[in-house]
């Protein structure tokens, strides 16, 4: 028989990471994911493009820890590779969860922090994807990306990029 904490639902930390993945020459990798916003009706985006993102598993795994485990498991990449290169901006936004999100978050927290990343892989890097989170990918000039995001904190880290990988 199942203990009663097994029985209480597991919350999502309100933690989390956002890692934009490039090359060189700022070819930036986005996803698109297999649901959409939770927008219905007219007008509703079903082109949810985004950079890799993932709460914390724990509130004591540092923020490199939680980048470099969402990255293999969204994109297959394994970001310790030495072509690899992880950069933590030391930046955080904080925002409002979206209201179709909250059920997931304990009762109460309306906001998520999102620390921010970068990784430059090399040019040709494969990508895996996990079919439970994203339908397919693609390389866009990083302008073009920032386009193509649906998040805001996603299309200003990108919009950043240059700046922080020194171009």
């Amino acid at each position: 028989m199942a203990s009663t904490d097994d029985m209480q639902p597991r919350w999502k930390i309100p933690q989390s990471v956002l890692v934009v993945i490039h090359t060189a020459q700022l070819q930036v990798l986005l996803l698109r994911r297999t649901q959409g916003t939770g927008e219905t009706g007219e007008g509703a985006r079903t082109d949810f493009w985004q950079s890799v993102t993932g709460s914390k598993d724990a509130l004591d795994e540092p923020f490199e820890v939680t980048a470099r485990r969402e990255v293999l498991e969204e994109t297959g990449i394994d970001a310790s590779a030495p072509a690899c290169s992880l950069l933590d901006w030391n930046l955080e936004n904080t925002y409002s969860i979206y209201p179709q999100w909250l059920h997931r978050y304990e009762p109460g927290v309306r906001e998520n922090t999102e620390r921010i990343f970068s990784l430059r892989v090399p040019d040709g890097t494969a990508v895996a994807l996990n079919p439970r989170e994203h339908t397919a990918y693609e390389w866009w000039d990083w302008r073009e990306a920032a386009d193509r995001c649906y998040s805001p904190s996603n299309t200003e880290a990108i919009l950043w990029l240059p700046r922080f990988v020194g171009r």
